[in-house]
């Protein structure tokens, strides 16, 4: 398996927030979040805190999806993890379940590639600046949020929402699921970060205008 394999997949699992999770011959559909650390994080129904063959199809069963193998690690909302069930509401709303799961990659396979957990559980670099970097772009730029969705989504949010930010891209939430906008360039950094949406909005902005 190449780094380049590997960066793809990892690209793609960020890319997308819903799954069709396999535990035992059940399926069943879910949404999930991405923590800090890489994790995955999810409510579940206690049945699959129990079955040891979990198994992700992302973004849904089909023959292209990536099928992730992870094994479920349960937290308490109250307890020390509770911010991570905090994020999924950030992105999702109310969920369905009460039992919240974070769950670690043990393997996958994306595009006849077996790849090694470890290639996809890769911390977020931005996540001490990601709080202070939503709130810039949700009450002073809430106008290019609703030009980058439809320049980079070709979407119209009313009322977009930026609820993560990671090198790769942001996550916008908007009335019924939550969209993926991939950076133009990769963001290591706060000021990375910054510079890359601006530009994206000025690019955004001279599309638009150019219609």
């Amino acid at each position: 398996m190449s780094d380049a394999t590997a960066d793809h997949a990892h690209a793609f699992l960020r890319a997308h927030t819903t799954a069709d999770l396999r535990f035992d011959e059940h399926f069943r559909p879910i949404k999930y979040v991405i923590a800090p650390d890489g994790r995955l994080v999810a409510p579940v129904m206690v049945a699959m805190l129990h079955c040891a063959d979990v198994v992700l199809f992302i973004p849904q069963v089909t023959e292209h999806a990536m099928q992730v193998q992870v094994t479920l690690q349960q937290f308490d909302e109250h307890g020390p993890d509770g911010a991570l069930a905090d994020r999924w509401r950030i992105h999702h709303g109310d969920p369905d379940d009460v039992n919240w799961a974070k769950m670690d990659i043990d393997a996958a396979r994306f595009q006849a590639m077996v790849i090694d957990g470890d290639g996809l559980l890769r911390a977020n670099p931005l996540a001490d600046d990601e709080p202070a970097l939503c709130r810039l772009l949700n009450h002073q730029h809430t106008d290019d949020l609703r030009v980058l969705c439809r320049r980079f989504a070709d979407i119209n949010i009313h009322d977009p929402v930026m609820v993560a930010i990671d090198p790769l891209g942001i996550d916008v939430r908007g009335r019924f699921d939550v969209v993926r906008i991939n950076a133009t360039h990769p963001m290591h950094t706060a000021d990375e970060a910054k510079k890359t949406l601006q530009s994206m909005i000025d690019l955004a902005r001279a599309g638009a205008a150019g219609d």
